[in-house]
């Protein structure tokens, strides 16, 4: 038989509670008093209630009427050195790029159109920092090619007509984030041990309000700062290692291409303060949660210190490529080769896997039908 011990105080003296498996209550075991167990709980749920309110009163009064927004720091504009670049157009898709005078055809790496429109270099924040190419070409191409021959449903043609040489680099912009976050929240946690008297097994199980409050420092929070490039392919190609980033020089930019920003540090903002608060949490989480065997947070209050924002390019291989009028993207970590993107799906080849596992599905079925059919046992039972 087993019996549930469950951590609670007596109402009366405050001694401890256990479950009586012979009465179905709990018994304080100083004062002999029995209650039932929805009464307890009741009890408790008044008192968490009220430890609720107190603590979203006292979060309310930490706020401040309004908190700073982030502050974006600069290198300022482009001097001379801009005097080698030129800023390319996309008509199709809006891309601004930024390259070399010298670097002769200019295609958009992100829909593939070819009628770009050149333009002067002027108007737009030069970055601070920059995170340089570590795979190469050859690298990258490589790993689409292992990333298309993996896909068994991949059309034949798609694998030999979409261009994967001509994959080009290409530096993203980000806005990096800094600043720090006074995080408090509330939650209930309970630790359980299990141990056997006589023919019982017994579940003692202890809760608990736990209360964690402490400031969370975060660096270098990243926002893409590209309209074209897909929010989801960036974040499924992270992280990069910003301990390589290094202050920005024309020098890295030859042989590849740099997308102009086109989303603020303002419209990036909450964005940018819904990560913080998440990282914040979940730091503020493990902690919270380290010794129990469970805990849920019942209140969080986040309250965020905007600091600088920091302006960088990160590096990214990008592959644009037509099939049957659909563009498909993939994009690659030019800094440690992990890979993302959508592909098309052949319906021959759907058909005829489907056709195929009908058929030895059919085949298993016949052959495991004849066995039992022509075994003695078999026949007894069928026959």
């Amino acid at each position: 038989m087993a019996s549930q011990v469950t951590n609670y105080q007596c109402p009366s003296c405050d001694g401890p509670l256990h479950f009586d498996a012979k009465t179905g209550k709990l018994k304080c075991d100083y004062c002999r008093s029995l209650f039932d167990p929805e009464e307890i709980e009741k009890i408790y749920s008044e008192r968490e209630q009220k430890a609720r309110e107190a603590f979203e009163e006292e979060m309310t009064s930490k706020k401040t009427a309004g908190a700073k927004n982030w502050q974006q720091i600069s290198s300022g504009e482009w001097g001379n050195e801009s005097e080698d670049l030129m800023l390319y157009s996309c008509p199709s898709c809006g891309a601004e790029l930024v390259c070399s005078k010298t670097a002769g055809t200019v295609s958009c790496p992100y829909c593939g159109n070819n009628g770009v429109i050149p333009g002067q270099l002027g108007g737009m924040l030069r970055p601070d920092y920059i995170i340089p190419f570590k795979i190469q070409k050859e690298k990258a191409v490589e790993i689409l090619k292992k990333h298309c021959s993996d896909k068994k449903l991949l059309p034949k043609a798609f694998k030999t007509d979409n261009h994967i040489e001509e994959v080009k680099g290409v530096y993203v912009p980000f806005w990096l984030f800094n600043g720090t976050a006074d995080v408090d929240i509330y939650g209930t946690a309970t630790s359980s041990n299990t141990y056997t008297s006589g023919d019982e097994e017994i579940t003692n199980t202890r809760h608990y309000e736990v209360r964690r409050a402490g400031r969370v420092g975060f660096k270098r929070v990243p926002v893409d700062g590209s309209r074209e490039m897909p929010d989801a392919y960036m974040e499924s190609i992270e992280p990069f290692d910003y301990s390589k980033l290094v202050e920005f020089k024309t020098s890295y930019l030859p042989g590849f291409m740099a997308n102009k920003y086109d989303v603020s540090v303002e419209e990036c903002a909450a964005r940018a303060d819904e990560r913080c608060k998440a990282t914040a949490v979940q730091q503020m989480e493990r902690d919270a949660s380290a010794g129990y065997d469970s805990f849920s947070i019942g209140t969080q209050t986040v309250v965020l210190e905007r600091g600088e924002v920091e302006y960088a390019l990160l590096p990214v291989w990008l592959l644009s490529t037509k099939w049957k009028d659909r563009t498909f993207l993939f994009a690659i970590n030019g800094q440690s080769g992990k890979a993302v993107g959508n592909l098309p799906m052949s319906v021959g080849l759907y058909v005829l896997l489907l056709f195929k596992t009908l058929i030895i599905s059919s085949l298993l079925i016949g052959l495991i039908s004849t066995i039992i059919f022509s075994s003695p046992i078999g026949g007894w039972l069928f026959g």
